[in-house]
């Protein structure tokens, strides 16, 4: 049962939905609506796996039940089996690139798993293709920035990993592709295991950003060897990272953002409600945080209902709601230009709440 203790009135949902968001923790794969997934596999001629639902309202209800991480990946994989084309991968970007600006999300910087596809025969040019146009007509649709970000499936061998990056090289060197980030099962698999991985890719192409999935199932070692061994500049979950408060005191201190999911991990069984984890902790530590929807077709809540959730839960004032923006904007990989514009819409969007939520 949620642990909802503040409202969240008709003037508080206005306020957040107007404040300017960026999202930074969000897997394109992930937001594979049912709908959308039985009409690609329809017009692909898929045929799905007996076991994986057969109707729209099935594959509600199973997304409502994951027992744990891997429950859900492995409907999560059946599920990317159905995007084969270019048109496939742009359909599933623009539609996740409309529902974000709906919600007041202004940049987002998206995960894409090219090993996923290129172990099914999809080609990773089709792949990068497909999203990047996404990509370049948001901006003009939507008026909204958007980052590519490759991610390594840490389940399949860091030689694959290797092969991945060399294939990538051209969309790194051509700022198509911005970053590289680490997913899939993270407990037994560790971030050193991609040492070789993240510093060849930093040595080839020194601009690309760095992050990594971690301190969600592992630790809050995962974090710090994360940040010591991959060189990475920001962390992907890590809510396990309370649980050492010199570990938050370096968050601090180099700011380096946490891209947390509250509904995902409620879904993933991470904690029973939002409300446990710990996000007025990292507020009074001084831990940055951006607040993002990580798999949304199957975790149930975009970036807006992320933000509800945690209102409902932590009630926060105008002014710290206006710090999470805030730290969200100094956290992304965005020009300065670029922040400095999204910065002057929170002054905005706060100005004109002030009196009437404060």
């Amino acid at each position: 049962m949620a642990l909802t203790k503040y409202e969240c009135n008709a003037h508080m949902h206005s306020f957040l939905k107007e404040l300017p968001k960026c999202e930074h923790h969000l897997h394109l794969e992930g937001t594979l609506e049912p709908d959308l997934l039985f009409k690609m596999a329809t017009r692909n001629n898929i045929q799905l796996p007996s076991s994986f639902p057969t109707t729209v309202a099935q594959c509600k209800a199973k997304y409502e039940d994951f027992a744990d991480l891997q429950d859900f990946l492995d409907h999560y994989y059946v599920g990317m089996s159905v995007l084969i084309t270019e048109e496939d991968f742009y359909d599933l970007a623009m539609t996740y690139f409309a529902k974000a600006k709906e919600d007041g999300c202004l940049h987002s910087e998206v995960f894409f798993d090219p090993q996923g596809h290129l172990q099914r025969g999809i080609e990773f040019d089709v792949v990068v293709s497909g999203f990047n146009r996404a990509c370049e007509d948001a901006k003009i649709k939507f008026g909204t920035t958007n980052k590519l970000i490759m991610c390594l499936l840490r389940h399949l061998p860091s030689s694959d990993g290797i092969q991945v990056i060399e294939s990538a090289g051209k969309y790194y060197q051509d700022g198509i592709i911005h970053g590289l980030g680490l997913d899939s099962s993270e407990k037994p698999f560790p971030p050193e295991l991609f040492e070789n991985c993240y510093a060849l890719l930093k040595e080839n192409h020194p601009h690309v950003e760095l992050t990594a999935h971690a301190g969600e199932e592992g630790d809050h070692t995962f974090v710090e060897r994360s940040l010591d061994t991959l060189k990475v500049t920001r962390i992907d979950h890590g809510v396990n990272s309370k649980h050492s408060e010199s570990l938050m005191k370096r968050l601090n201190e180099k700011q380096i953002m946490l891209s947390l999911c509250p509904l995902s991990n409620v879904k993933l069984q991470v904690v029973p409600d939002v409300g446990h984890l710990p996000i007025d902790v990292f507020m009074e530590k001084g831990v940055p945080f951006s607040i993002n929807s990580d798999d949304p077709a199957y975790f149930g809540g975009y970036i807006l209902d992320n933000y509800v959730a945690v209102h409902t839960r932590f009630g926060f004032s105008l002014e710290q709601w206006k710090q999470i923006s805030l730290n969200g904007i100094n956290g992304s990989w965005c020009d300065e230009g670029r922040k400095q514009e999204l910065r002057s819409l929170v002054e905005v969007v706060c100005t004109k709440y002030a009196r009437i939520i404060d």
